[in-house]
């Protein structure tokens, strides 16, 4: 498959390397708005073509799968001319700035017939199969919480404090715990409660977001740019608790009983870089005729966007397309 990446930044030199390492993935193009970063990028990744454009990428006839790596400020329209031009779509989290976008995107794709599917990696991971397995097993009794974290000190990325690009701690870290708790509790929540300390440019910096089920379970969840987390998620039973150590990259899960003995490890070690998972996922949903993965469906994808819109709309965090999105 020629893999084609639109974007030249940190997050599609990861990409790129872990295509390099993959049998049948051919890393054929890449393209930024500024030519000489989309040479320099080709030349140090070994990729036959570099456009100056994203439209010349699009245009290019045997790109066969686009990863569009920029921040999720410019998604909606970088996915809209993809589809557009019949270009399947592997796009990074979170999928869009709101749902309205999000929706569009996915009418457009299935209308267009054209595959997509959103680049959160822990959602194509094999450590999201063994959790779910230890769970069925009953071996930490019935599950009734949740509590996962993600944070990192970076407060100095200007991309994240600015809300002309989506920023904010929610749509780039906060959508983790996010889907840890969507994968293990589903979507079925009776209430949300949340608070957020919001920057002078009004987006959140850190947030504390708490999921009241309908079926009497609980998920607690926080994100921050302020500080360095231990990333952990911590799902509890009646018999016992799963650590699983970094919920954005799962490296280890350890099962204790109710005594708190540890009773089970796996390790989570064998990988490229972990985003081989989703490339693979891509691969086998399209060679089966399909326009979105299971592992993603699109009807998540919109679910997780309008609750954080809704999230937003708590702590008044404004982006620019808010207005004509409502």
């Amino acid at each position: 498959m020629k893999f084609g990446i639109l974007g030249a930044g940190n997050i599609a030199q990861t990409m790129a390397n872990t295509i390099s390492k993959m049998a049948g993935i051919e890393s054929y193009a890449v393209a930024s708005r500024d030519i000489s970063k989309a040479n320099a990028f080709a030349t140090k990744n070994g990729f036959k073509k570099a456009y100056g454009s994203y439209e010349e990428l699009v245009q290019d006839e045997e790109v066969e799968l686009i990863y569009i790596a920029t921040p999720h400020s410019h998604h909606y329209m970088q996915a809209k001319l993809c589809i557009e031009h019949g270009k399947p779509v592997l796009c990074e989290k979170a999928f869009t700035a709101t749902a309205k976008q999000a929706k569009e995107i996915l009418a457009l794709a299935k209308e267009k017939n054209v595959f997509i599917t959103e680049a959160i990696w822990t959602r194509y991971m094999p450590s999201r199969e063994r959790i779910q397995t230890i769970i069925e097993s009953g071996m930490i009794g019935r599950v009734t919480s949740i509590t996962a974290n993600l944070g990192y000190a970076i407060p100095e990325k200007g991309r994240l404090g600015d809300p002309e690009l989506a920023g904010g701690a929610l749509l780039d870290l906060g959508v983790y715990p996010i889907n840890f708790a969507h994968m293990i509790f589903g979507s079925d929540y009776s209430e949300v409660s949340s608070t957020a300390l919001l920057t002078d440019r009004g987006v959140d910096s850190m947030n504390s977001i708490t999921l009241s089920y309908t079926d009497g379970k609980m998920a607690t969840l926080h994100s921050t740019f302020h500080a360095r987390t231990n990333r952990m998620g911590v799902v509890s039973g009646t018999e016992g608790y799963m650590e699983i150590q970094n919920i954005n990259n799962c490296e280890e899960i350890r099962v204790y009983n109710s005594r708190e003995e540890l009773i089970q490890k796996e390790e989570f070690q064998d990988q490229i870089t972990g985003y081989e998972y989703e490339v693979e996922a891509c691969v086998e949903a399209m060679k089966n005729g399909q326009i979105e993965c299971a592992q993603m469906p699109h009807a998540e994808t919109i679910r997780i966007m309008e609750l954080m819109d809704s999230l937003r709309k708590q702590w008044g965090v404004i982006y620019p397309w808010d207005e004509t999105d409502n």
